[in-house]
């Protein structure tokens, strides 16, 4: 054991794991979507050497200075791709021998996902390159490369407008040729330049992801020319290219982050659609004395104990660190670098699948002026929805976004603005209605609001016996709930992330000024009716409330199918007429039922409708299909176009018929209006009900992805078939 492996060592040596195995050889290249957070997702990326889940940091070895040997990142830190440069290694005489002869895993002895650069950054860094467009394709091809990058051309952001249009068309130029050399087992990377014009970025993205030869199209888009924004901390500039790129770019293929790696960037850049990143800072800030955290960067200098810690550092002084001889310690600095960099990638992988990941960006925003004023900017952008690719890309992140959440929603001064509530916002005033008609039979237009009080949630518990009396006292009010983001109809009072608000008592005891009411009654169209304000009270002693209970349980579904599924409210008033309910031991509906077979079902953990087979049949009246992919959907500008469907290739319906889940790749159509984890149902090419379930993809991603799960189905149509 050596001397400068022992503080390494010291804190438990993890056994080496198992090589990766191949693909299957149908897989190569796919990419499929297996968690998302809106814009945010979790992926597998499917190579020779294994399935890459995604988002992951590739870090870049040198070839000829290896900091952290690559097998020990693969054993211990659970690094299961990287990047080297094909270029340093074509240059090296020796180097290039043994990669031609032994193949680059076995030169670098990494069994993982081994990426290659081209060399365009060394002709951002020393001016030019000597190999040509197909020879650095080829070569990457021949040492058994399994994701390689074509030579491309870097736009600095200090370029003319002409020069980066020049770098946009001369790399779109290169593709055919170095798709023609790429063979049929390495992937490809196409880079997407254009500096800091949106319109260049989202140019060279569709360039690039329509760019093809022989059949074969590029696997990954790195967006290329960023590293000098982040060197001067411009991330503003970042995020508009990498905003704009996701506009155009096909959601089949991955958005690498070329030469991003520092932690405290991951939050934002994965919320925003980022799924691959590179880099050599754990290496190279730790030959300057400096440490990675997810709050920035730390200098060793004069430190007395660690602000941030890491297996590598535990049991060491930042005293007896600065005594160590200079290699020892860029060594021990880097294992600290690259094990914070991998648990900050966890932490947020982790929060895509909990559907936070936007509250981690957010929390992430404010260690950083420059990086405060960049998620801003974002913010500006999804309130806003300019005319511009970032703009569209802010459209594609809300209507992804699933509006509805499991567990805790955190009050922040930025709370409004996180894209699910956005969206959950915008569906409640697009859709929501006043009652077609009220519990005493009458169906004249309302005559007043009553806003409860003073009711922290459950409201079901505090707020019903007020809502119960103002119905009884006149039958014809719209009863509301004020929360920090606004008055909500008491109907949705069980709906996540309003019911799960994190927030001090205050917020909930203290009324709010009347200005803040009216302002979130004029969205909802509430705004000239009376407003009543009124506070908590019993359950009224009232041989009807029986009567206004019910109508309120009604009203509640019927809302819920409005807003979160688009049913138009007569088609859900027609669907509930004979309506009736089973409760929980804590007075919850489980099951809904019409004419004694069950329809739906509320979904206790987040307030949103679960469909029954039943439901979904009666809910599929219409006979046409959705339009198929790359047809004119025709607008017929309602807000309730009715619960979204997805039209199935035929070879799949038998399989689909009978409960399995809907692959991408067999897929014709899927409405537009479809949202990730709301209902909808799948039908046949005639329109005929085969099953139903949760969407998992967007319309967009159903369009182009060919391998994962669309839909989730809960029940298949065709079982006794």
């Amino acid at each position: 054991m050596t001397a400068l492996m022992t503080p390494i060592l010291r804190s438990g040596y993890m056994p080496a794991r198992a090589d990766s195995d191949p693909c299957r050889e149908q897989d190569l290249g796919l990419f499929e979507v297996v968690v998302r957070d809106g814009a945010a997702r979790i992926g597998r990326l499917h190579t020779l050497h294994g399935s890459l889940q995604t988002p992951a940091l590739l870090p870049v070895v040198n070839p000829n200075l290896r900091t952290i040997e690559p097998r020990e990142m693969w054993d211990r830190y659970g690094v299961d791709a990287l990047i080297t440069n094909s270029y340093v290694i074509w240059k090296h005489e020796k180097l290039k021998d043994e990669a031609l002869s032994e193949g680059i895993h076995s030169l670098l002895d990494f069994p993982g996902v081994v990426m290659t650069d081209s060399g365009t950054f060394q002709s951002y860094v020393y001016g030019d390159v000597e190999v040509g467009v197909s020879e650095i394709v080829e070569f990457q091809r021949d040492i058994g490369v399994d994701i390689g990058t074509m030579l491309d051309v870097f736009g600095r952001p200090d370029m003319t407008r002409l020069e980066l249009e020049e770098c946009v068309q001369e790399t779109a130029r290169r593709a055919p040729e170095s798709l023609a050399a790429v063979g049929d087992k390495m992937l490809l990377n196409g880079p997407i330049q254009g500096g800091t014009h949106q319109d260049l970025r989202a140019e060279a993205a569709s360039l690039m992801g329509s760019a093809e030869e022989g059949g074969r199209g590029f696997s990954v888009h790195p967006l290329g020319g960023i590293v000098p924004l982040m060197e001067k901390q411009r991330y503003r500039d970042l995020f508009e290219a990498l905003m704009a790129a996701r506009s155009t770019t096909p959601s089949d293929r991955p958005i690498h982050m070329f030469g991003c790696g520092h932690p405290m960037l991951f939050p934002m850049a994965i919320a925003l659609g980022a799924d691959l990143f590179d880099s050599a800072a754990y290496a190279i800030f730790a030959r300057d004395d400096r440490l990675l955290s997810p709050e920035g960067t730390i200098k060793l200098g004069s430190l007395t104990e660690w602000p941030v810690t890491s297996s590598a550092l535990f049991g060491r002084t930042p005293g007896e660190v600065r005594e160590m001889d200079e290699e020892e310690r860029s060594v021990l600095l880097a294992h600290h670098n690259l094990e914070v960099t991998q648990t900050e990638l966890a932490k947020c992988r982790e929060a895509v699948r909990e559907g936070r990941i936007w509250q981690l960006a957010e929390r992430r925003s404010h260690v950083n002026p420059q990086l405060r004023e960049a998620f801003l900017w974002v913010l500006d952008q999804l309130e806003e929805i300019p005319d511009e690719p970032s703009g569209e890309a802010a459209l594609q992140i809300l209507a992804s976004t699933n509006p509805v959440r499991l567990g805790r929603e955190d009050i922040s001064d930025d709370v409004g603005s996180r894209p699910h509530i956005l969206h959950l916002h915008a569906l409640l005033s697009m859709r929501w209605r006043t009652p077609g008609s009220w519990w005493d039979g009458s169906d004249d237009n309302p005559e007043r609001v009553v806003l409860i009080d003073s009711a922290p949630p459950p409201w079901r518990i505090t707020a019903l016996g007020a809502a119960m009396s103002a119905l009884l006292e006149n039958p014809r009010s719209v009863v509301m709930i004020p929360t920090p983001l606004g008055p909500i109809p008491y109907t949705m009072e069980d709906v996540s992330p309003w019911c799960h608000l994190e927030c001090s008592d205050e917020i909930w005891l203290e009324p709010y000024d009347d200005e803040e009411i009216l302002e979130g009654l004029e969205e909802l169209g509430l705004q000239d009716l009376p407003l009543v304000r009124v506070t908590p009270t019993d359950i009224p002693d009232d041989e009807r409330s029986s009567e206004v209970r019910d109508w309120l349980d009604r009203c509640s579904i019927v809302d819920k199918l409005s807003v979160l599924c688009a049913i138009p409210p007569l088609e859900a008033c027609r669907l509930t007429g004979e309506m009736e309910v089973r409760r929980s031991n804590t007075d919850r509906i489980v099951n809904v039922l019409n004419d004694g077979q069950h329809i739906l079902s509320p979904r206790l953990t987040d307030g949103g409708i679960s469909l029954a087979l039943e439901g979904a049949s009666r809910l599929n009246s219409k006979t046409n299909p959705p339009a198929l992919f790359g047809e004119q959907t025709l607008d017929s500008g309602s807000d309730h176009p009715g619960v979204p469907r997805v039209r199935l290739l035929e070879d799949a319906v038998p399989f689909v018929g009978r409960g399995r889940n809907v692959m991408h790749g067999y897929i014709l159509g899927a409405d537009p209006h479809l949202i990730p984890g709301q209902p909808c149902i799948v039908v046949d090419d005639g329109g005929r009900l085969v099953a139903h379930g949760t969407a998992i993809t967007t319309p967009r991603e159903m369009s182009q992805l060919s391998k994962g799960v669309a839909v989730r189905v809960r029940e298949g149509a065709l079982r006794g078939d």
